[in-house]
C-alpha cells in the first residue's frame, strides 16, 4: 500500500505538467531540425545548404577548367635527346597560342605551328644543351591550359667543322664566293646547307652549290655589287652531317665587298686590260702558257697573294722542268697551280710570245723592289676576290671547283 501513493503521486505530477513539457520538447526538436538543415524553409532550397544548390555550384566550377590538353615531347627531364626530330609540342581539344623554347643562355628556338595544334622547331637544336619549353593552348571557350618541360640534348662522340673563306672582317673583290670545306664528308647536305644562313646589304639572292660531299660554295648570280656587306651565320652546332657525326660550330662571319676590279687577259694579243669600277685603268703586256702548257680559259678569282714564293715543277706534275725559288708578286688563280705573277727571267716575251707553263707572267725584277714595274703595279692594286678573265686560249674553260672559280658555271646549273 505504501507503494501506490508514491506511484500515484508520480502520475499525478506528470499529468499536471504534461502539456507544458510536450510543448517544450516539440520546440527543442524543431530547433534541432532547423539547425541541421542549415537554414529554414524556402531559403534552404536556393542556397548551398540544399543538395540541389550544391550541384549547381559544382557545375560552375568545372566550366572554368580548360579542355585543352598540351603534350610536350621529349618528356620532362629527358637527356641524350636527338638534335633533330625529337622536339614537338601538340594539343588536343584546343589550339596552341604561345610556344617558347630557349636554352639556359636565353637563346630562343624558332619554330612554326601547323594546323593550329602542332609546333615543331624550324631548325636543329644545339648539342649538349639544356632547353626549357613553355607552351600555352586555348580550348573552344578561350580557356587557357599551360605546360612546361626541360630536357638536354645529346653529347656527340664524332664531330665536324667547316673551314671557310674569306675570313671574318675581311674586304674582298667582287668575285669572291663564300666557300666552306668540311672536315668530314657530308651525307645530309640539305640539313647542313640549311644551317648556313647568308644575309646581304643591299639584299641579293645568294645560292649554294656542292662540289663533292665536303665543299659548299655560295655566290650571287652575278659579281657582287661593290660595297655589299655580307653576314654569314654558321649554325652547325648540332646538325647531323652524316649518321652519328655532328657539327660543333656556331659562328658569325662578316665581310665586305670592295671596289670592282676585273682584268681580262687576251692570249692572242698577249695583253691584259685592267678595269676598275668599269673603267680601263691600265693595259699590261703579258706572257701566258706556251704550246702544250696553255693557260686555262675562263673567269678566275685571286685566292692567295704572296710577295715572293717558290715555284717547283714537281709540285704540279711537270717534273724538274723548273724550280724558281724567288718568284715575286705571285697571286694564285687555281688550286692546280695557276698564278698571275712577276717574271724577271722572261726576256722580251711580254706582249710578244707565250713562254710559261700555264701561268700568266708580268714583267718584274728579281727581288720585286721596283714598285713601278708591271707586276708590282698590278700586285699593289689587287686584293683577294678580284677577277682575272682569260680568253682566246687553246685550252678549255677552267673547272669551277679548281680554285674559287664559281663564275664558270651558269646560274641555272649552280642552283640545280
Amino acid at each position: 500500500m505504501n507503494g501506490r501513493p508514491i506511484s500515484g503521486a508520480s502520475v499525478g505530477a506528470r499529468t499536471r505538467s504534461g502539456k507544458g513539457a510536450l510543448a517544450l520538447l516539440l520546440g527543442v526538436l524543431l530547433l534541432v531540425v532547423t539547425a541541421c538543415g542549415g537554414g529554414g524553409g524556402g531559403d534552404s532550397d536556393s542556397k548551398s545548404g540544399s543538395g540541389k544548390g550544391k550541384d549547381k555550384d559544382s557545375s560552375q566550377t568545372d566550366t572554368k577548367v580548360s579542355q585543352a590538353v598540351v603534350t610536350i615531347a621529349p618528356k620532362d627531364g629527358a637527356d641524350d635527346v636527338k638534335t633533330s626530330g625529337a622536339l614537338k609540342v601538340t594539343v588536343a581539344k584546343g589550339i596552341l597560342s604561345e610556344i617558347t623554347v630557349e636554352d639556359t643562355k636565353g637563346n630562343e628556338v624558332d619554330g612554326k605551328i601547323s594546323g593550329g595544334d602542332t609546333w615543331t622547331p624550324s631548325t636543329h637544336l644545339a648539342a649538349a644543351t639544356k632547353y626549357k619549353v613553355h607552351a600555352v593552348a586555348k580550348d573552344s571557350e578561350g580557356r587557357e591550359a599551360a605546360e612546361e618541360s626541360a630536357f638536354t640534348t645529346l653529347t656527340p662522340k664524332n664531330t665536324f667543322v667547316g673551314i671557310f673563306t674569306p675570313e671574318d672582317g675581311s674586304k674582298v673583290g667582287v668575285g669572291m664566293p663564300f666557300s666552306v670545306r668540311f672536315t668530314r664528308g657530308i651525307t645530309n647536305p640539305e640539313d647542313v646547307e640549311k644551317a648556313i644562313d647568308i644575309k646581304t646589304e643591299p639584299a641579293v639572292d645568294v645560292e649554294g652549290h656542292w662540289f663533292g660531299n665536303d665543299r659548299l660554295d655560295f655566290r650571287p648570280e652575278k659579281y657582287w655589287k661593290p660595297g655589299t656587306k655580307v653576314t654569314v651565320s654558321l649554325n652547325l652546332n648540332g646538325v647531323e652531317g652524316r649518321p652519328g657525326v655532328y657539327g660543333e660550330q656556331a659562328k658569325t662571319v662578316k665581310f665586305t665587298i670592295g671596289r670592282s676590279q676585273v682584268s681580262t687577259v687576251d692570249v692572242k694579243t698577249k695583253k691584259m686590260t685592267v678595269k676598275r669600277d668599269g673603267k680601263v685603268i691600265k693595259t699590261i703586256p703579258v706572257t701566258t702558257g706556251k704550246p702544250g702548257y696553255e693557260t686555262w680559259n675562263g673567269q678566275m678569282v685571286i685566292t692567295e697573294r704572296l710577295e715572293v714564293t717558290r715555284m717547283n715543277g714537281e709540285t704540279v706534275g711537270y717534273g724538274g722542268e723548273y724550280d724558281i725559288k724567288d718568284v715575286p708578286h705571285a697571286q694564285r688563280l687555281t688550286t692546280s697551280g695557276t698564278f698571275i705573277h712577276g717574271n724577271y727571267w722572261g726576256g722580251d716575251a711580254f706582249g710578244n710570245y707565250n713562254a710559261s707553263h700555264g701561268c700568266i707572267g708580268l714583267r718584274d725584277v728579281r727581288g720585286g723592289y721596283d714598285g713601278k714595274i708591271a707586276a708590282a703595279w698590278f700586285f699593289n692594286r689587287s686584293m683577294i676576290g678580284d677577277v682575272v678573265v682569260v680568253k682566246n686560249s687553246n685550252d678549255r674553260i677552267v673547272d669551277p671547283d679548281n680554285g674559287l672559280n664559281a663564275w664558270n658555271m651558269s646560274w641555272e646549273k649552280w642552283k640545280a
